[in-house]
């Protein structure tokens, strides 16, 4: 699960530290390298600054010949918590489950239950979007207001993991720069929503973070 702190107002938005502290990419065995493990998690202000953008990424460093086989699956649904009053508990939930080859995308509205278990929001429904197949044009898609997208992308987060490592056994005392991308030409799976920050409540700030859940 990814938790991170977000300010939502039209003409200030904050996002400091938002790659440490959303970023993951060294799950339990278990999980890692399946259609459950959440590698990073993003939100930032849309270049239509009146609307929120969250994008989850999933199965991490895929080389570019198994990104071609990576596939959604259909038991596993995404969903972003929000919370809108500083309760840490979700006011409202988006939700995300690929069937056939679309995503489909739920909410935002308020949950069925919170914490560790769901129900999808059927009668919520967003959108839905083709999934983008590798070396292909992205699709995305428009509905309600909102954009839709789900497919390989390269993997946008950048870390120096050796020189992270030599400072750990103290043979180097800060990272270089500009570093080594050791994530550079590996892939994730995307599933990215763009919303109206109306939809969010009317709070200036909202916490967010991302479950994915397996389908019982």
């Amino acid at each position: 699960m990814k938790k991170i702190k977000l300010y939502i107002g039209l003409t200030i938005f904050t996002v400091s530290g938002l790659l440490l502290i959303a970023a993951d990419h060294a799950d339990a065995p278990a999980v890692t390298g399946n259609a459950s493990d959440i590698t990073d998690v993003y939100a930032f202000q849309g270049q239509d600054t009146n609307n929120m953008v969250f994008v989850v990424n999933s199965q991490g460093l895929l080389s570019p010949g198994a990104t071609a086989s990576a596939t959604f699956n259909t038991s596993v649904l995404m969903e972003i918590n929000i919370d809108n009053n500083n309760d840490n508990v979700e006011d409202l939930v988006i939700q995300a489950i690929r069937r056939g080859n679309k995503m489909y995308f739920f909410g935002p509205t308020a949950p069925g239950a919170t914490g560790t278990s769901s129900t999808i929001k059927s009668n919520y429904e967003a959108g839905s979007v083709e999934i983008s197949q590798y070396g292909q044009a992205p699709i995305i898609k428009t509905s309600n207001g909102m954009k839709f997208f789900a497919g390989p992308r390269d993997d946008p987060f950048f870390f120096d993991l050796n020189q992270f490592k030599a400072i750990l056994a103290g043979t180097a005392s800060a990272f270089n720069n500009p570093g080594t991308d050791t994530f550079a030409g590996t892939n994730v799976l995307s599933t990215i929503i763009e919303v109206p920050k109306t939809s969010l409540g009317a709070s200036s700030s909202i916490n967010v973070w991302v479950e994915s859940k397996q389908k019982m």
